[in-house]
This record gives C-alpha cells, sequence and structure tokens, in this order.
C-alpha cells in the first residue's frame, strides 16, 4: 500500500479506497478519477504544491471542479505571492509522481491549506499516492492529521 493508506491507517481514521485504471493519455487526474469512479467533481480534491515569495513549499487542496488561486493561497500563507512549484520539486517534496500525489504520507510535512468548500461536506477524496487510486474520508480528519488550515483557495 501507499504512505498515504498507511497514514490513515496508523492514524485509526475512518476512510475508504477505491481504484481505476488510469489512462495515460489523460492529463487532467482528477477529473479522470471523478468520471472513472462516477464522483461529483465538487467531492474530488487535488493536491497541488506551490511555491512561496521566500522559495518554501506549501500545500494546496481544492475541488477538481475549480482552479487554485495562487493570490488567495499566498494570502493565507502570510506571503506576498505564491506561483506553482515544478513537477520535478514536487515530486521530491512529497515522494509521489505528479498525478499521484497524496496530501497525505508526504516525504516531507509542509504547511497544507484546505479550501474551505471542504468544510460542509461529509466526506471528499483525495489521491492515494498513486494515478488511480482515491481515498474517502471526512474533511476533519485531513485537516487534523495534516494540522492544516481551511481557506478560501478556489477559483471557478
Amino acid at each position: 500500500m501507499t504512505p498515504a493508506v498507511r497514514a490513515l491507517e496508523k492514524a485509526g481514521v475512518t476512510f475508504s479506497v477505491a481504484s481505476y485504471e488510469h489512462d495515460p493519455r489523460r492529463p487532467a487526474y482528477g477529473e479522470e478519477a471523478a468520471e472513472a469512479l462516477g464522483l461529483d467533481p465538487d467531492r474530488v480534491f487535488k493536491t497541488l504544491l506551490a511555491k512561496l515569495d521566500d522559495g518554501g513549499l506549501v500545500v494546496a487542496i481544492v475541488p477538481v471542479s475549480a482552479q487554485l488561486d495562487l493570490k488567495a493561497l499566498a494570502r493565507a500563507a502570510g506571503a506576498r505571492k505564491a506561483t506553482m512549484a515544478e513537477p520535478a520539486e514536487a515530486e521530491r517534496a512529497t515522494g509521489y509522481v505528479v498525478g499521484g500525489i497524496s496530501p497525505l504520507g508526504q516525504k516531507k510535512r509542509l504547511r497544507t491549506f484546505i479550501d474551505t468548500d471542504a468544510e460542509s461536506l461529509s466526506r471528499l477524496h483525495v489521491s492515494g499516492g498513486r494515478r488511480g487510486l482515491e481515498l474517502e474520508l471526512a474533511p476533519a480528519d485531513l485537516a487534523r492529521l495534516l494540522s492544516a488550515r481551511f481557506a478560501p483557495l478556489a477559483r471557478r
């Protein structure tokens, strides 16, 4: 199993696992997951890494139905500016490959922000640590395990 699944098991959190056959021709991993599993795209969240103006990396978790507002992320993180991290940098920091980056079980603990849309959900889906693997859990459990803050990050 992946480090994400092991982290949830170790924490004793209630979660479920869903998998699907990833199509390597599909670059939009989150949308593919929602479609393949028949899930509402507002309940499937993608894990993105951004670099702040001080050079530090942060994690942003937003619905796949929305885009990350980098200005909002910078505000939430107390920075002047945020830019998307390079894929290789994101992979080095997390230990996961792009398209399978889970917010859980990352190699390096990074400050994490979850879009406020998640707060109203009873359950949400995030990557399980590889392409084609999704984890379902309560947003409050996700935030607690990651010491994450909720902030308005999504732009539609």
